[in-house]
């Protein structure tokens, strides 16, 4: 569920014998966390120690008023004031919960998401409740 996340955590994550990297997991950002709205400059100042940014986006949100593509382009917002460097780091975008959603459907919905945020990155759709396509990110961020 989204905000769940209170509070950073670091993981390992295994991919193999002797192959693995560890990965932070932040709480949400809020639109005004540069500003300090909410803890968002505390979580903020956690992404400064990372070398990729996973950009997660939820394709079937549980607001059905919600719109991905606008609060993606809310979080790249608050990443640019609070520190250009960071907005310019390598960010790759996550499509998740494709599990909630026919194939057909979930494929649909993310190329309407890429193409509203005109994304030229790297993007792996996944499901984190079933592992669809876990493996292939994290081999990815393993290289």
């Amino acid at each position: 569920y989204p905000f769940t996340t209170l509070f950073p955590n670091l993981g390992v994550v295994s991919v193999g014998l002797e192959r693995s990297f560890v990965m932070a997991d932040i709480p949400g950002l809020i639109e005004g966390a540069a500003e300090g709205a909410g803890l968002g400059i505390r979580f903020l100042k956690h992404l400064q120690r990372t070398r990729v940014l996973l950009h997660l986006v939820d394709v079937a949100p549980l607001d059905p008023d919600a719109d991905p593509v606008q609060d993606a382009r809310a979080i790249v917002a608050e990443l640019k004031k609070f520190s250009p460097e960071l907005a310019a780091r390598e960010r790759w975008l996550v499509l998740n919960k494709l599990d909630l959603m026919l194939p057909e459907e979930g494929e649909k919905r993310c190329r309407e998401i890429v193409r509203r945020l005109r994304w030229k990155g790297p993007t792996y759709r996944i499901s984190g409740a079933t592992g669809l396509g876990t493996r292939e990110l994290m081999e990815a961020l393993m290289s």
